[in-house]
């Protein structure tokens, strides 16, 4: 076990509290490929998740969350939500700001 000897299971909570979106940032980017730009996003002015993107795809663009490549070249998200409503919520968040964003903030 080694390492994992010192993890605890606890049961999980059962107050939960909802956090919210209260702030997104987007930077325009010109890269070659399908990176349209990087977002921060601020939960409850408390907590900041760094490093998503922008992504043009063939359906249309779609919000990646951030991520690290494993020795296997497996790509593994370092955070992400748990539910299909909050991805949803988090998305269009992102994508509203990305279209607000002024096209001369692109570097």
């Amino acid at each position: 076990m080694g390492a994992l000897a010192n993890f605890h299971i606890i049961a999980p909570l059962t107050d939960w509290i909802a956090m919210r979106i209260t702030e997104v940032r987007v930077h325009k980017v010109e890269f070659p490929g399908h990176t349209r730009a990087f977002a921060s996003v601020t939960f409850d002015g408390e907590f900041v998740v760094h490093d998503l993107r922008v992504v043009e795809g063939d359906g249309g663009r779609f919000v990646v969350m951030p991520h690290r490549r494993l020795p296997t070249g497996e790509r593994r998200d370092v955070a992400h939500p748990l539910t299909n409503e909050f991805r949803a919520e988090l998305q269009a968040a992102v994508l509203a700001e990305y279209e607000r964003c002024p096209v001369s903030s692109v570097k």
